[in-house]
């Protein structure tokens, strides 16, 4: 086997069928969809149905908003860079909540904002890895608090953190609440009619849609200043030609996931536990956050004694592709942010190692990854304990 690739909350790969339903739109339905010609107003019923698609998705209310934009973290900065212009710079409401496990395209907004004199509350994590309901209402002030971003399903863990009583929170205290969707959506049921978020970010490429593309879920009644100013598109809410091709991939892939849902929680789920299984048997492995309470493709794992760049080369070695966390962040190989939050391998004795499958990952693939990574950690923790008795 020459390549298994379990690097699927980092990217996935474009689902054939949604590649074919882009392909003419990059040269026979090429127009500008503001154009008034026919190049022009021929895509509008395509961009249509990939915008029915994302509302069913997500089961969105008709009367609430889907921005399309270039990705998750342009939704991101979008959300809480709105709400800075809107409420704390004039100082109505000079606070804003967030937690110590979000993504770096929430986190790092939520720094830069701390350098203009924004007060910012990092919300810790318990021992199981969630961020606490309770922690959630002891850090808001109806008076203070003007936005709270919180991850639905944690990028490093897969953990789902219980979002319905954010929502019932923040909405208690008048407060809004945005939620990065992004490792939610195709892996579990996303309501929106259930989850009282005001505004919800997501990435096509994270369910097997293209790359470059994303929306911004905005619940009715509730506005954004926008990040991008130039043109009326999206209603004025996000200025700049619309990429067609790409929109239209996205709903695609998402009414391809919302049908696979029922896989994900049964076969991937089943390959995700086989996988943890073999993992666990090894020594000193031990695997973050309770099965039940994470997305069904998403493992990781804690293995003492080994380093985590020469574990990735050995795996990449033998083809295959995982990650030490978040991709976003992986090329400092800086310690897992969840294992920093959780206060896991203070010591450095720890390395974790992200595995995350996807519909298309299959057994023989699994059983080629088992034998690999263990072969990775006899050999590695071999080297180290060698190494070790030089200095002795």
């Amino acid at each position: 086997m020459e390549r298994v690739y379990l690097d699927n909350n980092a990217t996935t790969l474009v689902d054939p069928l949604v590649k074919e339903a882009m392909d003419p739109f990059f040269t026979k339905m090429y127009g500008n969809p503001n154009s008034l010609h026919s190049f022009g107003t021929e895509v509008h019923p395509y961009m249509k149905l990939a915008l029915d698609r994302l509302y069913d998705g997500i089961n969105a209310d008709d009367e609430d908003d889907i921005i399309i934009t270039s990705c998750a973290s342009e939704g991101n900065n979008t959300v809480i860079k709105s709400l800075y212009f809107d409420s704390v710079i004039n100082g109505k409401k000079p606070q804003m909540i967030t937690s110590l496990i979000e993504h770096p395209a929430v986190s790092e907004v939520y720094m830069f904002l701390e350098k203009l004199g924004v007060e910012v509350k990092w919300l810790p994590v318990n021992k199981e890895g969630i961020i606490d309901p309770d922690e959630l209402r002891k850090a808001i002030d109806p008076d203070k608090t003007a936005l709270v971003s919180l991850i639905w399903a944690n990028n490093e863990t897969g953990l789902i953190n219980p979002v319905k009583e954010y929502g019932e929170i923040c909405r208690e205290n008048g407060v809004k609440l945005h939620l990065d969707g992004v490792q939610a959506i195709g892996k579990i049921p996303v309501n929106m009619q259930e989850i009282q978020a005001d505004y919800l970010t997501f990435s096509a490429h994270k369910f097997h849609g293209p790359k470059g593309i994303g929306g911004l879920y905005i619940r009715k009644g509730v506005s954004v200043v926008p990040l991008i100013h130039g043109g009326e598109q999206m209603a004025g809410l996000r200025a700049g030609t619309i990429n067609t091709a790409y929109m239209i991939g996205m709903g695609y892939a998402l009414a391809l996931a919302v049908k696979n849902l029922d896989y994900e929680a049964t076969e991937v789920r089943r390959l995700r536990d086989k996988l943890e299984d073999a993992i666990l048997s090894i020594d000193d492995v031990e695997v973050i956050g309770s099965r039940d309470k994470r997305t069904p493709n998403t493992i990781l794992a804690s293995f003492r004694g080994i380093e985590g760049e020469a574990f990735l080369w050995d795996l990449n070695q033998k083809g295959i592709a995982a990650s030490t966390g978040s991709a976003c962040s992986s090329e400092s190989l800086e310690s897992n942010p969840t294992f920093k939050a959780m206060e896991i391998g203070a010591d450095l004795a720890h390395t974790g190692m992200r595995f995350s499958l996807s519909r298309y990952t299959t057994e023989e693939e699994i059983d080629y990854a088992v034998d690999a990574i263990k072969s990775a950690v006899e050999r590695l923790r071999g080297i180290s304990s060698t190494s070790n008795k030089e200095y002795i």
